[in-house]
């Protein structure tokens, strides 16, 4: 490759993007879907996934900059509709842009300072007076004055709308003020139709749509929807067809073929699924970190994950492994009206570490799992430590110490390596009687421990009756493992379970090892017990 071409990471402004020759995937054919198909939109996707790119290029159309747009898509799709709706193309109208992702919201003064400084530079833009104490008031005098002065209709851009109701969703009294300021201010959106041209709304979250937007009977929600569902993010095509020299770079620096490379960007960072029959996109941010570092890595997880989530997930004793594929929700529960701490599934798919999977239309349900194996292993190694000893720092060097045990074949070694692990799982706060759920807590722990050993060496995590516990490939043995608690049945009773129930039958044509692991679980030590192994 002659030359090494700028990734945009983290470029948001359109303008800067196209002025300083940044590689660009062409998204303005949505600009133009958007611009002749209607007026008011809402759009939901997770962080870092170009909505605020979005609406940049959206202001810079509004604003008339024909010259940013040159060579794309919207260059000549612009000219005709101008002349389908007989008027000037390119013509600049007044824009309002509101970004309420810059600030940390800690009490009402934050929010209210974030507005009032934004109404402040807009009446100063249009030579206006403040007119009245309420936001809204003021909000809505600008967009009237706005119009008047200009003799243009008004675009209003918002972005990120719900950075304040996510920054206190744990703080219920002013998550509720924030959402009445914020109900209050976007009502204007629909009082003030006559005086605007074009308005759109983004944000991580759908719940507050249906509380916050009540007024806004105008306004169409895109983010379900199959014709939108790669206005954010990178397709396959797209990827193919823009990103063709740092494909083959990276190639040439991993020594491996263009395919391999494609499979792995695949495995890793494709999987997003927002509409039913939409098409699946890449994760942006971390593709074009892979290829401005030529390098794989979990790019776009480790910018950080709300602990609110890992914290509910371990206190509510929820199935772990049903995140992985076993998710079923209806539209209804999907843009769930509230964003609540104590309804975790709608926020994991708006915040993307889950995404569709299948769409269901006999049940009219979404099926939800993990979009790639960047998030999946993410996810859950943020998860380890809160049902077991390991520390948050040091989940990498405890499983890669299990990943080598395992590889070398020194079953006791791993065995002991779990039992270390395990020994520090609390239970103090669960009754004494509820041996279902220290069981599924033991089991939730062994799951997150197998699931993350394969990230590097393939396994089979299975929970539903019938089938081993669990399953490990290596280059040269199957392993398959049983667990129980010591009060359900002794390591040796579990040993046994795996040869009457046959889940070793599969594998007994299999040229490689085949090893046996019955394990039981001390319930008074809080840690494995015993474990028996066979071979076949």
């Amino acid at each position: 490759m002659s030359e090494t071409r700028v990734m945009p990471i983290g470029a948001q402004n359109f303008q800067a993007l196209r002025e300083n020759r940044f590689v660009y995937v062409d998204k303005t054919r949505y600009v133009y879907q958007l611009i002749s198909q209607s007026r008011v939109y809402f759009l939901s996707r997770p962080r870092r996934f170009g909505k605020s790119l979005l609406l940049s290029t959206l202001e810079a159309y509004f604003s008339g900059k024909q010259e940013l747009f040159k060579g794309l898509y919207l260059e000549q799709a612009e000219l005709e509709l101008a002349a389908r709706e007989k008027r000037e193309a390119w013509l600049e109208y007044p824009v309002l842009y509101l970004d309420l992702n810059a600030k940390n919201y800690e009490n009402r003064e934050a929010l209210v300072e974030r507005l009032a400084l934004n109404l402040q530079k807009w009446e100063k833009r249009y030579g206006l007076n403040k007119v009245s104490e309420s936001l809204e008031e003021r909000f809505a005098y600008v967009i009237e004055q706005a119009y008047e002065k200009t003799s243009r209709q008004v675009v209003v851009l918002i972005d990120e709308y719900d950075k304040p109701l996510l920054d206190t969703i744990d703080n219920t009294k002013l998550n509720e003020n924030y959402r009445d300021i914020l109900r209050a201010f976007f009502s204007v959106i629909k009082s003030s139709d006559r005086y605007l041209r074009f308005a759109f709304l983004t944000g991580v979250t759908r719940f507050s749509k249906v509380s916050v937007f009540s007024g806004l009977n105008n306004l169409k929600d895109l983010s379900l929807r199959d014709d939108f569902s790669g206005i954010c993010g990178i397709t396959e095509s797209e990827l193919e067809a823009n990103f063709e020299p740092e494909i083959e770079a990276l190639a040439l620096k991993k020594k491996q073929s263009r395919e391999e490379i494609l499979a792995t960007l695949k495995k890793r960072y494709d999987g997003y699924l927002f509409a039913a029959e939409g098409e699946n996109v890449y994760n942006p941010f971390s593709l074009l970190n892979v290829f401005d570092a030529r390098s794989f890595s979990d790019y776009w997880y480790a910018t950080g994950t709300p602990t609110f989530l890992v914290e509910y997930l371990h206190t509510a004793h929820f199935n772990i492994p049903d995140l992985d594929g076993n998710i079923f929700l209806n539209e209804r529960n999907l843009e769930h009206s509230h964003a609540d701490v104590q309804n975790v599934l709608p926020i994991l798919y708006q915040a993307g570490y889950l995404t569709i999977k299948e769409y269901i239309a006999g049940g009219n349900v979404y099926r939800l799992g993990f979009p790639n194996d960047e998030v999946r292993y993410g996810f859950l190694d943020n998860l380890l430590p809160a049902f077991t000893s390991i520390g948050t720092s040091d989940t990498g060097h405890a499983v890669w110490e299990l990943v080598k045990a395992i590889q070398s074949g020194d079953v006791e070694g791993f065995m002991t390596h779990i039992q270390s692990i395990l020994s520090g799982i609390p239970y103090d706060t669960l009754p004494a009687g509820e041996v279902a759920l220290r069981e599924r807590d033991y089991q939730i722990s062994v799951y997150l421990i197998f699931s993350l050993v394969g990230e590097f060496v393939q396994t089979e995590v299975q929970n539903a009756s019938g089938r081993a516990d669990c399953i490990v490939h290596t280059a040269d043995t199957i392993y398959l493992f049983e667990f129980k608690l010591w009060s359900a049945g002794t390591a040796a009773e579990a040993l046994a379970q795996i040869k009457k129930n046959g889940y070793d039958l599969p594998y007994r044509s299999s040229s490689k090892r085949l090893l046996l692991i019955g394990a039981s679980f001390d319930e008074k030590k809080r840690t494995l017990g015993a474990w028996e192994t066979e071979e076949q």
